[in-house]
Order: structure tokens, then sequence, then C-alpha cells
């Protein structure tokens, strides 16, 4: 059967598993070799060229996915993010890249593309003038991420691809936050499609990949500057991200549920002071986030009042794990500013309304109680310390 006729559950579990022919296993062998044979064959494979057994029939999967004709699986999110980027801008072109942007991506472009003479403009709003604004005869590329990371902005698809189309422009979107479950953007007239695979697709904090989708003209295009960049991934991890893939509908769609209950919960919450979370009514891309949005995801971030350490906070909490990474089965936090986005400097973290007090929730599938009480007895653990600290300075 044709992916496209397929339940995305159904696509999750079965569209490019690989058959066991010899031993009529029920999931899908590993090939671990790393040499293969050249005389007498149709494909001349290799690891480094994305084209193994496994490679292949994860690409599979992943395209069909997002309902692109085909894809690529990297090393890592920025493996996938740096290579399709340096795939499409030579020496002398330049690229229009959102406000608001995962800090890896943001690092990479600041801190290497002067060295390759390509430049860049970061677009000062999400609306139609600052991408207007930012565009220059020699503009190749317009970047996007939706919703952003960390503070779940919106961008409109729909007006960002028009805009591009009209100048003959590529685009490219990172849809880690999304995942394939909650959005797909080359409905929207997005042309390539690139995911940190280690987040939402992995699911269990234990993989590190990455992943593009596009048309077959464009995924051959990046695969030309990927081949000789090796930024391949092994085909055990492949193996295992395929193996993950199998619950990623199921496990996005209960993240997607608590997380909703958690936002309105924190929303009336003493203690915080702003939750960002594009499935609240009050956010403010809230309606274009539901008109391209099939679910608002599993991220949030929300403000502590100013009389909370943010640290603190974190170190008391005993379920939720203050860690890096996010999208994985169980609950996680951190505060940005000294992780994800510290490389940004303070002058530009202010910039872009990244404080010391935001805290980025990656919503877990544990019971939403549980994690409610979590949250409640950090708060009031810091509050009580918070005002005893109070009383000893005033003596």
């Amino acid at each position: 059967m044709k992916a496209k006729n397929l339940g995305v559950n159904t696509i999750c579990t079965h569209t490019g598993e690989l058959k066991d022919e010899q031993y009529q296993g029920a999931v899908s062998p590993i090939y671990l070799s790393s040499s293969y044979a050249f005389m007498d064959v149709d494909v001349k494979r290799y690891p480094r060229y994305f084209n193994t057994p496994n490679q292949e029939g994860l690409s599979k999967k992943i395209a069909a996915l997002e309902g692109g004709e085909d894809a690529l699986i990297f090393g890592s999110g920025m493996a996938a993010v740096s290579t399709t980027l340096l795939a499409f801008l030579n020496a002398g072109d330049h690229v229009v890249l959102q406000k608001t942007l995962y800090g890896g991506t943001y690092n990479l472009v600041v801190e290497e593309f002067e060295k390759y003479n390509i430049s860049y403009t970061f677009t000062d709003g999400l609306g139609a003038d600052a991408f207007a604004k930012a565009l220059q005869d020699n503009t190749k590329v317009i970047y996007i991420e939706t919703p952003s990371n960390p503070l779940m902005t919106i961008t409109d698809l729909h007006m960002v691809t028009q805009l591009a189309k009209s100048k003959g422009i590529v685009t490219m979107i990172d849809n880690t936050f999304a995942s394939p479950i909650n959005q797909q953007p080359l409905k929207f007239g997005v042309d390539i499609v690139i995911h940190s695979a280690t987040k939402y697709m992995g699911g269990h904090s234990d993989i590190c990949a990455g992943a593009v989708v596009a048309s077959k003209a464009h995924i051959e295009q990046i695969w030309n500057l990927a081949k000789n960049l090796g930024g391949s991934l092994s085909d055990l991890t492949v193996w295992l991200l395929e193996r993950s893939m199998k619950t990623m509908g199921i496990r996005v769609k209960k993240q997607n549920k608590n997380a909703m209950k958690l936002a309105k919960w924190l929303d009336a919450l003493d203690g915080i002071d702003t939750v960002y979370y594009p499935g609240l009514t009050t956010h403010t891309d809230h309606l274009l986030a539901k008109a391209q949005m099939k679910g608002f995801g599993g991220m949030m971030s929300f403000e502590l009042a100013a009389n909370i350490d943010p640290e603190a906070f974190q170190k008391a909490l005993r379920l939720i794990k203050p860690s890096m990474s996010l999208a994985g089965v169980e609950s996680t936090m951190l505060n940005p500013a000294q992780t994800s986005h510290f490389l940004l400097g303070e002058e530009e973290r202010k910039k872009q309304g990244i404080s010391e007090g935001l805290i980025r929730f990656s919503v877990g599938i544990e019971q939403v109680k549980d994690l409610k009480q979590d949250i409640k007895q950090a708060l009031s653990k810091v509050s009580s310390k918070a005002k005893k600290k109070k009383k000893s300075v005033l003596h």
C-alpha cells in the first residue's frame, strides 16, 4: 500500500521496514557491513553515501511522514542543518533567517558563514514586512523555525513560501519542535524540512541523529555535498531510530495532551509570570498555530517570578529532570540562558526576549498529576527559602 493512503501510526510502524527474507523476523534486520560488493550490482553501497539498506529504509519512513519524495538521515541535527544550508549557498550568496532560532543554528551562521563569503540577515520580526525587508538581490535561501526554540513563536508558513516563490528563493524549516505528527510544512509550500531526529523521532534521549526531507531534486543537491562532508549515521543507530519511530505517533499525541493541561495549569499558578505555549488562547500566535498545526506539541516555556531563582528551582525538582536535550518520554527542564542559548551572549538573549528566569519545559508521557505535584513542591521549597533569605536581610 502507498504511504499516502496509510494512517500516521501505520506509517510509523511499517513504512520503510526491511523484510527478513532469511528468518521471517517481525522487525527489520540490521545490516552492519561497511563494505559491499561493487561488481554485478544495481547499487554500489557505502555508509558515507547514505545508501545502506537500513539508511534507505528509514529514509522512506521519514519522507512518508512528512509527505515528501525523499529523505536523508544524518549523524546529528546540526549535520543536517549545516549540510543543507551549504548545499544551497555559495560564496557571494545571501540567506535570510528568522529572528528566533535554535542557538546552534545561530552560532553556525554567525561563526562560520563569513569564511565562506556567505552573507546573512536575521529578520527584525516574524511578519511579512520583516521578511520582505530582509531580502536582497542575492538572497538564495529563507530559513525558518516554527514553533521556535525557546519562546514558541509561530511563523506563517503560507506567507513565507509565497514571498519566497515570487522571488525564486528556496525555503527551509526546522520542524523539530512540531515533529511531522503535528506539522507537515511541505503541504504549505516549504521546499525543505529539517529535523533533529535526536528529539521526537528518537524520543528516548538515547539517539543523536538528523534528517532532511524534500523533493528528489533537492535531496540530490544535498546528497552531492553530504557524501563529501561525511555526516552519515551508523546503521546500528539507524536501526535504533527506526525502532523508536514506531511509537512516535502515540508518544507525541500523549505529550501534546499533557502539555495542554500543564500549560493551562501553569498559566494560573503563583510563582509563574508568563507561559509560552501556542495551544493557549492567550498566546500571540494561537490562531496561526491552530491553522497550520495538527497539535500544539509537547514543548513550552515559562517565566519564573522575579523572586524565584531558576537554578534553585530546577535543583528542587524530584521527578522532572534538569537536562540539556528535549522530547524524550521523560519530562525535562532547562533555562536556555545557561544552556541552549548561552553562546548567544547576554545582549543578544535580551534582544530575543530570553531572560535568566525563562525555563524551557519538555513535557513527557508521565501522569500529569505527578508532574504538577513535582512543580508545586519545587516552587514551594524555593519560595520558602527566598522568604527566609529576605527576612534575614531585613534583620
